[in-house]
């Protein structure tokens, strides 16, 4: 008996996402714009707002943001710019015995929330938009070569953590952290940057294989949301009433 032919399956149509590459490209330049274009009277709300603004848009990068060591880095970026940010400055404000300036206070301010909007900003679009796309928009724009190296770059990192995380384990279950602490550490960041070096090696000696060269790299298309133009657009205006309004 013949078998009666199956339809042919008909793929679904892909939905657009609401933001797309160029959005989170939009969302990433405007928050530089909001913190690095003002003045330090309105820096503090303008980078207060971004900072609201991005953990909306990127709570899974806040939660990772929120960390001790980050919070440290943060600390300690607020303290320099207190008491080293701006010199010959009238100390005018007095805590715990200690003399401050208003203006470095406020200087401190500034730079801590500057710092923590361009990192909320770099890891929101680290995670939400593809190191494909951002290599060929870079190719795009005419930079021949910086594609690859970013995306050399972050292929190596996966591959980066876990040597680095052997190589720690393995010096200390050897005892290299005890008697000769810094023999130990010297040697774990030999092993870190050897492992990098060769890691980065065989990824050149693989393009050179397959022929790559840097003009003639592909040009990657970035992935189109519904509401990117229009949020670019909006975003552009906004920034521009509230850091030249």
């Amino acid at each position: 008996m013949l078998k009666q032919a199956q339809p042919a399956a008909v793929p679904l149509p892909v939905s657009k996402p609401l933001i797309g590459s160029l959005g989170h490209l939009g969302i990433f330049l405007w928050a530089l714009g909001m913190v690095l274009l003002p003045s330090v009277a309105r820096g503090i709300f303008l980078a207060l707002l971004t900072l609201g603004a991005l953990t909306l848009l990127y709570p899974v990068a806040l939660k990772r943001f929120v960390r001790p060591r980050w919070l440290v880095i943060l600390g300690s970026l607020f303290l320099v710019n207190v008491f080293f940010g701006v010199p010959d400055q009238t100390s005018d404000w007095t805590v715990l015995g200690l003399s401050f300036s208003s203006a470095a206070i406020l200087s401190g301010i500034q730079m801590t929330l500057r710092a923590a909007v361009i990192l909320l900003a770099a890891d929101g679009l680290s995670s939400s938009v593809n190191i494909v796309e951002v290599a060929g928009l870079l190719e795009r724009g005419g930079l021949r070569g910086l594609g690859f190296s970013i995306g050399v770059a972050t292929n190596l990192l996966p591959d980066l953590r876990q040597s680095s995380t052997n190589a720690w384990h393995s010096l200390r279950m050897k005892g290299g952290f005890r008697a000769q602490w810094k023999r130990g550490v010297q040697l774990l960041v030999v092993t870190i940057f050897s492992n990098a070096l060769r890691h980065a090696e065989q990824i050149v000696l693989a393009a050179e294989v397959r022929a790559f060269r840097p003009e003639l790299s592909r040009k990657a298309s970035l992935r189109m949301g519904v509401f990117d133009w229009w949020l670019v657009g909006g975003l552009s205006i906004l920034g521009i009433f509230l850091i030249f309004g």
